[in-house]
């Protein structure tokens, strides 16, 4: 890994380093295939960094790191630059003083590579609109994650209210395994469900995703019941023969559990933040899925 500070620089200067340490570590630019935008304080950057590093591995990317610092210092840029860290890309780390801190989009502008997609990451505090922050504006696809707020409940209920095309929340990204494996369980007829309950820990986002989800997809009525946790820990749907359940054990497994079959040990892993941000990075579209999701999911809570 190449590594270099930059004490009260600008966004030229930096760009003109990286070229040199490329050249250093003979890591050309054009192998890269997005810029991602990690907008984070600075108790959350270095797990976030870390995250948008080890997603790179699969997504050779320029990983640009705004770490809005104390307004009320004087106004100066300081940088740090990796090349070659974990990282087939590249990562700077872009501390923002005094007013700079009102202005991180004037300072990411030149950085980012032309004419490639930009992903923006909100790994905590996320804007109530994203599409129109001036840094969300630069991203074809906005990522925020609704259970780093106070309240994540009302953090995923309010995502429609703010929502543009490109838009979407690492909470949704969770239930991707369990929306495969609940699709799996219905490959082969089972009959019609009539209602059903997602069991997750108290305050839990995803479970409110995921119960909408299925509501919409089954025409049925699922509800969100409390359980001891961690996470999402159940899925009960009764038919006309008994219940189609899954249930998670530990972070690792569960159990499928159909009428008349013998129940089946199945692979359900609760995933690090790298592969939820590495399964977004996949898609560039929007997710029109998961904007009926929130909507269901404010509708629910507006009844």
């Amino acid at each position: 890994m190449t590594s270099f500070l930059m004490g009260s620089t600008t966004a030229s200067e930096i760009s003109a380093q990286l070229t040199r340490l490329r050249h250093q570590v003979g890591a050309p630019a054009v192998g890269m295939v997005l810029t991602l935008v990690v907008v984070s304080d600075e108790s959350r950057q270095y797990d976030a960094v870390r995250a948008a590093s080890e997603a790179s591995r699969e997504h050779p990317s320029r990983i640009l790191a705004v770490i809005p610092r104390e307004r009320e210092e004087a106004t100066r840029l300081d940088a740090e630059l990796r090349v070659g860290e974990m990282t087939t890309g590249e990562v700077v780390l872009l501390r923002l003083y005094g007013e700079l801190t009102g202005h991180a989009d004037s300072v990411l502008s030149p950085l980012l590579l032309p004419d490639i997609p930009v992903v923006v990451w909100w790994p905590g505090d996320a804007p109530e609109i994203p599409g129109k922050d001036p840094v969300g504006g630069f991203g074809q696809r906005r990522v925020t994650d609704a259970r780093s707020a106070a309240d994540p409940l009302a953090a995923i209920r309010r995502r429609i209210d703010g929502y543009s095309p490109g838009d979407t929340d690492l909470a949704w990204t969770r239930i991707t395994p369990w929306r495969s494996l609940l699709a799996a369980a219905f490959d082969q007829p089972v009959g019609k469900v009539r209602d059903g309950y997602v069991e997750a820990e108290p305050g839990h986002p995803s479970a409110e995703l995921l119960a909408v989800w299925l509501s919409q997809t089954l025409g049925a009525d699922i509800s969100v019941r409390e359980s001891r946790g961690p996470g999402l820990t159940a899925v009960h749907l009764r038919i006309s023969d008994g219940e189609v359940v899954i249930e998670r054990h530990d972070s690792r497994t569960a159990t499928l559990k159909r009428p008349g079959r013998p129940d089946r040990h199945v692979a359900l892993a609760r995933r690090p933040t790298s592969e939820l941000l590495a399964e977004e990075l996949r898609r560039l579209d929007p997710d029109e899925v998961y904007e009926e999701a929130i909507k269901g999911v404010a509708d629910r809570h507006h009844r």
